[in-house]
This record gives C-alpha cells, sequence and structure tokens, in this order.
C-alpha cells in the first residue's frame, strides 16, 4: 500500500520534475540534435563525395566520438576544458557534447542511406543535365532521408533519456531535480520510477510523432 506520505510526496514532486523536463530537457534535446543533424549531414556528404583528406577528418572524428563513453565526453569538455583555460556554462556544454556525439551516429546512420540509393539515380540526373548539387537535393537526398528517417527518430528518442546524463555536470534537468528530490525525501524508489515514467511519456509522444512523420514522408515522396 502506498501510503498518504508517499502520495502526497509524488503529487507535490511529479510538477517540480516535468517542469525542469519541459524549460532544460526539452530544450536541450532539440537544440543539440538540430546541430547533430547539421554535423551528420555534413560528415555524411563529405565522405559520399570521397574528398580524401575531409573523409579522413571525418573518419576520425566519428571514430573519436562514438568510440568513447557519453559520460566521458561530458567530463571532458566540462571539467576537463577548464585546465587549459577554456571554461563553459553546463547547458552549453551539453549541448556541445550531445550535439558532436549524435553527429557522429547520425553521420553513419546518413551516409548508409546515402549509399543505398542505387548508382543509377545519378547516372540519370547526369543524363538529363542536372548538376551534382541539383542531384543531390532533388533526387538522391529525399530518397536517403526516406531511409534515414526511422534510425534518426530512434536516435532522437535515445538523446531525450541520454540527456539524464547531464545531471553529471550540473544541468538541472529532470533527473538532477529528481536527485535533489530524493535527497530531502528519502524515498528513492518511487521517485526514480515516478521520473522513468515522465522519460517514458517524452518517448511515446515521440514514437507517435515519428511514426505520423514516416507516414507523411512516405506520402510526400510518392508524389514526387
Amino acid at each position: 500500500m502506498i501510503s498518504e506520505r508517499l502520495t502526497g510526496i509524488l503529487l507535490d514532486s511529479f510538477g517540480k520534475i516535468l517542469l525542469p523536463g519541459i524549460k532544460v530537457t526539452i530544450p536541450l534535446t532539440v537544440i543539440s540534435f538540430s546541430l547533430a543533424m547539421v554535423i551528420a549531414v555534413f560528415m555524411a556528404l563529405v565522405q559520399f563525395a570521397d574528398v580524401k583528406v575531409l573523409k579522413q577528418l571525418a573518419r576520425f572524428y566519428i571514430w573519436v566520438f562514438r568510440g568513447t563513453p557519453l559520460l566521458v565526453q561530458l567530463y571532458v569538455i566540462f571539467y576537463g576544458l577548464p585546465g587549459v583555460g577554456i571554461v563553459l556554462d553546463p547547458f552549453p556544454s551539453a549541448v556541445i557534447v550531445f550535439s558532436l556525439n549524435e553527429g557522429a551516429y547520425g553521420a553513419e546512420i546518413i551516409r548508409a542511406a546515402l549509399e543505398s540509393v542505387p548508382k543509377g539515380q545519378m547516372e540519370a540526373g547526369y543524363c538529363v543535365g542536372m548538376s551534382y548539387l541539383q542531384i543531390m537535393r532533388r533526387i538522391v537526398l529525399p530518397q536517403a532521408l526516406r531511409t534515414a528517417f526511422p534510425s534518426l527518430s530512434n536516435s532522437l528518442i535515445a538523446m531525450v533519456k541520454d540527456t539524464s546524463l547531464a545531471a553529471n555536470i550540473t544541468v538541472t534537468e529532470m533527473f538532477m531535480a529528481t536527485q535533489r528530490i530524493v535527497a530531502r525525501t528519502y524515498e528513492p524508489l518511487a521517485l526514480y520510477m515516478e521520473v522513468g515514467l515522465i522519460y517514458l511519456i517524452f518517448s511515446t509522444v515521440l514514437t507517435k510523432l515519428q511514426q505520423v512523420g514516416e507516414r507523411k514522408l512516405s506520402f510526400y515522396l510518392s508524389d514526387q
């Protein structure tokens, strides 16, 4: 049975946990993912175009950020850089790390999607007098987007949950707000389950939006 005290704590804490989710977790996710997609598209196009030096630099970046833990990257940026005179606030530090980390994974997703487009599509574009950029914009990228969309959507959902790691560099998001309430009330099980429920709600909403987006994208591309 849930005691009256615990019920009161859960009801009181729900808004106190949800508010940082709306004010910090969601903006952190949206800004970081948007920047990550810019990085990912650029890195994918560099590899797809097979520009030797730039391709090697892109592969090195992807190797580093896919091969090291996200938590370590957060610590290096927030706690490590002050040692060389670079001091960043917690939120910008988290944005930088999440963007670079997700950009590396997104680059591989988009690169694979670009390479899945048949080579004949490029040749057909050249045959009708289109430039390389026109072929990429009108033929290759739309087809690649349809392939990459589900994986990128899953990455967005994963990022929402990964933002909880930002609590380790003092970003006051949902998980840190929960930790502070736990420290005051000594009810870790119920409160951590409550914040888990809120993360689940966020992820469920994004999953529904993903399904809608996939349908609209398929409908749009079928009309092209």
